[in-house]
């Protein structure tokens, strides 16, 4: 164990201590560990703790590793985390050089399954064509298109600015969703390319007021909406 990992393990034993109300800590096992992006595990097994800290965290201040083991320990035990442990986290997790390591490690080490854009009914290429046309003068360069692999529900698309693509769920891959619908979705992601998600006060924004204005500028953005609620309530 390097010396950045024993007092790593310190602080994690007082925060046991601190959280559990406990004189002493259980044995616990702390090691970086080389994740695809800013990732961080926590376990009990027969009775010995197993921590894993994303090896972008190697060179962090102690007082943020000091933070992140109150927030592990405090999850873990589904107590809540002092705030002033999560803005010391956040602060150092946004900084710009953290953010590239982040995304470096996400490209280098991440996998993106992608099945192809042509799906059973629908043709992503032919979509984005037809959005980035009309909404966007052509000025958003082509993504990996991909339906996803699984048939999920609950998120029906996303957008990886790390690795340039953009996944659409199989299940809006059918007849009986409507073609403004599979669209909407679509372009929804596609703001993400054109919207780069924000930092604003600690935290990553996403959709902006600029973003939902664009939003509202899809041609079937009402009927969308309402098949979107339609949606969620069958699920």
């Amino acid at each position: 164990m390097s010396p950045g990992e024993i007092l790593l393990r310190a602080h994690f034993a007082d925060a046991f201590r601190q959280i559990t109300k406990k004189p002493d800590s259980p044995e616990i096992h702390v090691s970086f560990y080389p994740f695809a992006g800013l990732n961080h595990t926590i376990r009990i097994r027969k009775q010995r703790v197993y921590v894993r800290v994303s090896d972008i965290m190697r060179d962090a201040p102690t007082s943020v590793h000091r933070a992140l083991a109150f927030i592990l320990v405090a999850k873990l035990f589904n107590k809540r985390v002092g705030v002033e442990h999560q803005n010391l986290y956040r602060q150092y997790a946004y900084l710009p050089q953290v953010q590239r390591a982040t995304d470096l490690a996400r490209q280098q080490r991440g996998r993106k399954q992608l099945t192809g854009a042509v799906g059973g009914y629908y043709n992503l290429d032919r979509m984005f064509a037809k959005l980035n046309r009309r909404y966007f003068d052509n000025e958003l360069p082509l993504p990996a298109l991909s339906w996803s692999a699984r048939r999920t529900k609950r998120i029906l698309g996303h957008h990886d600015y790390v690795h340039e693509a953009i996944v659409i769920s199989r299940s809006l891959d059918s007849s009986d969703v409507p073609e403004f619908l599979v669209e909407f979705v679509l372009y929804h992601e596609m703001l993400h390319m054109k919207h780069r998600p924000r930092v604003q006060n600690g935290r990553r924004v996403y959709h902006t007021a600029a973003f939902r204005a664009d939003e509202r500028r899809f041609e079937w953005y009402e009927q969308a909406m309402d098949e979107l609620d339609r949606l969620s309530s069958r699920k």
